[in-house]
Order: C-alpha cells, then sequence, then structure tokens
C-alpha cells in the first residue's frame, strides 16, 4: 500500500472518534443508527480495523457528513468558495458573502441557552440590518430592549450599543446584513 493512502486511512479511526465525540454521540446509539456493532466501530476508531466503503458511508450518512470529510480527501481543485461556519461567543456565523469592502451577509444562529446571558452592548462603526427567520431574538439596542419574532425586522447605526441573543430557551435563526458607514437600504418597490 503506498504511504499516502496508508496516512489517509490511518487517519479516519482518530477522525472519527472526534467527530462522534463532539456530536456528543455514544458507541451504542451510533451502532443504532448505523447497523454496524459498537465492537467494529470501536475498533474503527481505534485503528485496529481498517475502514471500507461498507462502513464508512453510513457512518457518513449517521453524521450528516460528506464522506470525504471521514476520510480527509485532499481537495479536488473545485474552484467553488465553500464557506464554513465560524463559532465566536458560543453562535454560529455562516458568511453568505464575500464582497470586499461592501455589504456583508450573514446567517448567525444564536443557541438557546444563550438566553440568560447578561447583555454586553458593544460599538463599532457600520449599519446593520436584521431579518429573524427562526425564534425569538433579543435586540438590546441603547435604552431599548426589545424582541423580534419571525418575519420581522430591524435597522441601525452599530455605533450605538448593540447586543443579540436568545430571547427565550429556543435558537435563533436571524440574517445579517452588514454595511460600511453611511451606507443604507435603498427600497426600490413597496407595496
Amino acid at each position: 500500500m503506498d504511504d499516502d493512502l496508508d496516512r489517509v486511512l490511518t487517519a479516519v479511526g482518530p477522525r472519527l472518534r472526534a467527530l462522534r465525540r463532539a456530536r456528543g454521540v455514544t458507541l451504542a446509539d451510533l451502532a443504532e443508527a448505523t447497523g454496524i456493532s459498537a465492537s467494529t466501530l470501536s475498533r474503527l476508531e481505534s485503528g485496529r480495523r481498517r475502514p471500507n466503503l461498507e462502513l464508512l458511508l453510513p457512518l457518513a450518512r449517521a453524521h450528516g457528513v460528506p464522506l470525504d470529510e471521514l476520510v480527509g480527501a485532499p481537495p479536488t481543485g473545485d474552484p467553488r468558495v465553500h464557506f464554513r461556519p465560524v463559532r465566536r461567543h458560543g453562535m454560529t456565523f455562516l458568511a453568505l458573502s464575500r464582497r470586499p469592502g461592501g455589504t456583508q451577509a450573514f446567517k448567525m444562529i444564536i443557541p438557546g441557552a444563550l438566553h440568560d446571558v447578561v447583555p454586553e452592548p458593544k460599538t463599532h462603526e457600520g449599519h446593520e440590518w436584521l431579518y429573524v427567520l427562526d425564534g425569538r431574538l433579543r435586540l438590546v439596542l441603547g435604552e431599548q430592549d426589545i424582541v423580534l419574532t419571525p418575519g420581522e425586522a430591524a435597522e441601525f447605526d452599530t455605533r450605538v450599543p448593540h447586543w443579540l441573543g436568545a430571547a427565550d430557551p429556543g435558537p435563533v435563526e436571524v440574517l445579517i446584513l452588514f454595511g460600511p458607514q453611511g451606507e443604507r437600504a435603498h427600497v426600490k418597490a413597496r407595496t
């Protein structure tokens, strides 16, 4: 077996273990979801069993990840940009655009576990537009403490102290447009 293939296969076990543990799944749970015995899964994770497609395909499906991610396949030269979520302060941000210097679009997911965090409003240069997709968003904006629900939007100058969080134990999904100072939304039509 060539060294590159051997290196890829050797790295699969630790990658499988890390993925399972990061998701808080037990070997028994994973065995039930995949139909692969817990002992086989344990041997795969420890490197005592070589991975094969019959084992990796159900594992990729159970974890909801592409097979390439399980085996750490090298990039194939795909020219498209694949945005990766970024986690900050317990929240997940997914960049939806990459226009340097212009308006940036993000999807933000705030876990409900953060609903009881004491707000610490911050300021920075720019202008922000929010649209709540799901859940209840708590927006502290200056002296105002507002709860926005799905379908509601807010627009504000980010030099005003502001803070975003979950209003209750449920998660919140928000679309955010952030633009440089002075840039405002231009409405072309109203119904």
